[in-house]
């Protein structure tokens, strides 16, 4: 697979800590940690404990339930059950104020596909990122745009599922490669604005995620349909679809709860 690690890591590893450069800040407060690099680190540390031949991560559901602040992170992990066909195991980030995310993964002993034919979710008909204009580069690099294959760069659009690619130009901890896994886990969190934002723009924040994947991706880009969206009283839920460039690779069920720009600044 690709790489496209080109600037800076988001962090740098010092014994069992993880500390974050600048641009590992949220878009929500200066002095927040992006919710996805918490995801990505709690995917990072059960995979390398608790990942072993023949078995598949299925689902990653990620808890984000308090605002980390720009400080150093540690990572502790369980396994919960260890069975012939399934294992579950358990991660919680501790920040500077103390639990700031928890996640829970399980997975499943790849065996032989049973026959029969069961109607799947088809390969969409997304263009490639190379055949989408340039965007802007950043800490990770995105092609928004709608059903119809428009690219979108101001603002969203209003109705209609929404659609991006997303390659990571970061690598998550210095001096290591993304895995397909981690990869997944960073794209994932992308389901909230793609599924929650309006014609104002991003009012929810987001308090989980749930990533549920048949494979892993085999590309370094990772594409999100938006497939639904309800919300009343301040609280959203929503859903996309996951993509690499072979075709669809699993969903992302997420929960929002309202927070405009305003309160968080």
């Amino acid at each position: 697979m690709a790489q496209a690690e080109q600037q800076e890591a988001f962090f740098t590893s010092a014994g069992d800590e993880f500390h974050p450069a600048p641009h590992a800040r949220s878009w929500w407060a200066p002095g927040m940690m992006h919710g996805r690099l918490l995801g990505a680190l709690a995917a990072r540390a059960l995979e390398r404990e608790h990942a072993s031949e023949g078995m598949h991560f299925t689902r990653l559901t990620v808890d984000l339930f308090r605002n980390a602040p720009m400080a150093p992170v540690r990572v502790e992990t369980l396994r919960v059950r260890d069975g012939r066909r399934i294992r579950v195991v358990d991660a919680t980030v501790h920040g500077a104020n103390g639990v700031v995310a928890r996640a829970c993964a399980v997975l499943l002993r790849r065996t032989e596909q049973p026959p029969g034919h069961v109607p799947a979710t088809p390969p969409w008909d997304a263009p490639s990122p190379e055949e989408l204009p340039a965007p802007r580069e950043g800490a990770w690099t995105v092609w928004k745009f709608d059903e119809h294959n428009m690219p979108v760069r101001d603002g969203r659009p209003e109705n209609g599922r929404r659609r991006a690619w997303l390659r990571e130009s970061c690598e998550l901890v210095a001096g290591e490669s993304l895995s397909p896994f981690v990869r997944a886990a960073l794209a994932a969190d992308t389901a909230s604005p793609l599924a929650h934002a309006g014609d104002a723009g991003l009012q929810f924040i987001n308090a989980d995620y749930t990533l549920c994947l048949s494979r892993l991706p085999l590309s370094d880009a990772i594409g999100l349909e938006s497939a639904g969206h309800t919300s009343e009283d301040g609280v959203a839920v929503g859903h996309c679809t996951l993509h690499d460039t072979a075709g669809p690779i699993g969903y992302c069920m997420t929960t929002a709860v309202a927070n405009p720009r305003t309160a968080a600044t």
